[in-house]
């Protein structure tokens, strides 16, 4: 494994532990995922270097658009949660109330 293998492995485990166990505020969930995103992005765009083939940068650019949808739906979240409840915290979100 090279060394920007890992570095992309570690980075997108170091995100999912992150969401794993600090749940305690919705803007630090949403960070978790925007890293774990952004280091998919970025192995899935040295991927073709890696093989050295030409493909379209199409997967990447994809990959790119959702993140940009879910960043801006997760930070709509957090502002409707927040001025409904008062706080981002998580605990105090619950489906059943709703």
């Amino acid at each position: 494994m090279s060394l920007l293998h890992l570095c992309f492995y570690s980075s997108y485990t170091l995100s999912g532990l992150g969401l794993a166990f600090h749940r305690t505020h919705l803007i630090s969930a949403l960070l978790c995922l925007e890293s774990m995103m952004l280091s998919m992005y970025i192995a899935l765009s040295m991927w073709p270097v890696e093989n050295q083939t030409m493909s379209p940068a199409l997967i990447p650019i994809l990959m790119l658009t959702f993140s940009a949808c879910e960043a801006g739906t997760g930070l709509a979240m957090l502002v409707a949660s927040t001025r409904t409840h008062g706080s981002d915290h998580l605990h105090n979100l619950n489906l059943l109330q709703c």
